[in-house]
């Protein structure tokens, strides 16, 4: 369980970073990302800049998923678009495979990885 736990979030990571940022933005990134109030050309270096970080940090998951540091910045950083995402652009929430069924889901996953490394050590 642990190693397909490990998989889903470093891959969903990946995921993330790749189709709907690195290969084309997708209209609800831009959307999200422009109501920061930038230009248009901050907001496209912003999204791919993100899809990036996002597949390094999808990698550095898949590798390093035994650091407790690592479990809990994928924790943080998940929390943290989902804050974003409600705050900036509460109307997705509403949206089919919104940030809530996405995010969600991952955060418990990260938890239950995380409680496991803790008891895996006792």
């Amino acid at each position: 369980m642990v190693q397909l736990t490990r998989y889903v979030i470093g891959l969903t990571w990946i995921y993330h970073g790749i189709f709907p940022k690195l290969l084309q933005i997708a209209p609800l990134e831009q959307t999200m990302t422009s109501s920061l109030g930038f230009s248009d050309e901050i907001t496209y270096l912003l999204v791919k800049t993100a899809g990036v970080a996002e597949v390094i940090f999808g990698l550095i998951f898949i590798c390093c998923y035994q650091f407790k540091v690592v479990q809990l910045l994928n924790i943080i950083g998940l929390v943290s678009l989902l804050l974003f995402a409600a705050t900036m652009t509460p109307f997705i929430l509403l949206e089919a495979f919104n940030p809530i069924t996405t995010n969600i889901p991952l955060i418990v996953l990260g938890y239950y990885l995380y409680k496991e490394s803790l008891c895996s050590r006792e």
